[in-house]
């Protein structure tokens, strides 16, 4: 069944480009389209949609007032936000996440209009897709059968046993050798995407002041929003979280997070500690930042003093840097398939055999501290 989207807009424009763009899909079902939020609560109600294309900003009643009320009454219901690139349109996304959205893109500025429609394109519908499979994988946990019988090649249907030992050739790569570890780590390197804001703001918290290294993290964001979810997270830990700048010697008890738009690396210090170097580098796994572009770093500095952390997310980017990691003999923690959001990030690290332990969020802390106590 193709699921039912509801688009949300007070811009008519982009209720038409999205609108065409998501009747082209044959999995995707357009239901209807609404104005402001108001609107939108009326239509939730009698075309019962799976999901919201959400503007943030709007008049009469915004997305976060649509969320909150989404939580309350159909919180079986989800939401993409759509943001505006501005240090307000950031703030409300982290809002919006910790009020349940599944992802967020931003709005395209500047470019033509065939520029524009290609950017949404590629973002949005790879994004519903994505919360389509984890939609289904949810009724189906809860027991409820879908209507007609899943089409197996469809975009939308990834079922937890097809998906849970599988690399994309088939078949489970053999674990990667590492060196006996005889140090303690003294550097958390994370990479995290799709769902990583709520997942951060669940486990940091847990890491409780001093804990006596630093934290380096890529989550995958466009500008701005990394300095908001720094300033969100920061407001929530005990730990010192702040986006990371170029130049900064890294300090014990604080989280850095790299800047949305760029490539962020460690590189060597006399002092000791490592130095944060932001840099302009091409994106890659199209991710700028990268994971593997940080995690490079952290093993060519630390090499066996790291530890290695990836959480739910889409895509595959951190398994070449965590394989590096592994190498040097450092631990490797992966979020597992349960607590994900989406389950691509840490699925192809464990499928390239460089994972020393997959774990629930709510335990990922507690196995980090270990790591810098070498338990």
């Amino acid at each position: 069944m193709p699921i039912k989207v509801l688009i949300v807009d007070d811009t008519i424009l982009y209720r038409k480009v999205i609108g065409d763009i998501l009747k082209e899909e044959s999995d995707i079902e357009v239901v209807g389209t609404a104005n402001n939020g108001r609107i939108a609560i009326s239509r939730i109600e009698s075309l019962k949609p799976d999901l919201l294309t959400l503007d943030i900003e709007m008049p009469v009643c915004n997305g976060l007032e649509v969320l909150e009320y989404l939580k309350e009454n159909h919180p079986q219901t989800g939401a993409i936000m759509l943001s505006s690139l501005t240090r307000k349109g950031g703030d409300m996304t982290m809002k919006a996440l910790e009020l349940g959205a599944f992802d967020f893109m931003p709005k395209p500025e500047g470019g033509s209009m065939a520029e524009n429609q290609a950017f949404i394109k590629k973002d949005l519908i790879a994004k519903i897709r994505m919360y389509a499979r984890r939609h289904l994988l949810k009724r189906l946990l809860q027991g409820e059968a879908p209507q007609t019988a899943p089409n197996r090649s469809a975009p939308g249907y990834t079922p937890r046993a097809a998906s849970a030992l599988q690399s994309p050739t088939g078949v489970l790569t053999q674990p990667v050798a590492s060196k006996k570890r005889h140090f303690s780590s003294t550097i958390i390197a994370i990479g995290i995407s799709t769902g990583g804001p709520n997942a951060l703001s669940r486990m940091l918290p847990m890491l409780t002041a001093p804990i006596g290294v630093p934290i380096v993290i890529v989550q995958h964001m466009p500008p701005l929003f990394t300095k908001s979810l720094a300033d969100s997270l920061n407001n929530k830990c005990s730990l010192n979280v702040k986006e990371a700048e170029d130049g900064e010697i890294l300090s014990n008890d604080v989280v850095y997070i790299a800047p949305g738009g760029k490539q962020m690396k460690i590189i060597a210090n006399p002092g000791g500690h490592g130095k944060i170097k932001i840099t302009d580098d091409a994106p890659e796994n199209n991710c700028k930042p990268s994971a593997d572009y940080l995690f490079r770093s952290v093993a060519g500095v630390y090499q066996e003093r790291a530890t290695g952390v990836i959480m739910t997310g889409m895509g595959n980017d951190g398994t070449k840097g965590l394989r590096l990691i592994k190498r040097h003999g450092s631990p490797v923690i992966a979020q597992d398939e349960e607590s994900c959001v989406v389950y691509g990030m840490p699925k192809e690290a464990v499928n390239a055999g460089v994972v020393d332990i997959s774990l629930p969020l709510d335990r990922i802390a507690a196995e980090i501290v270990k790591t810098i106590k070498n338990a």
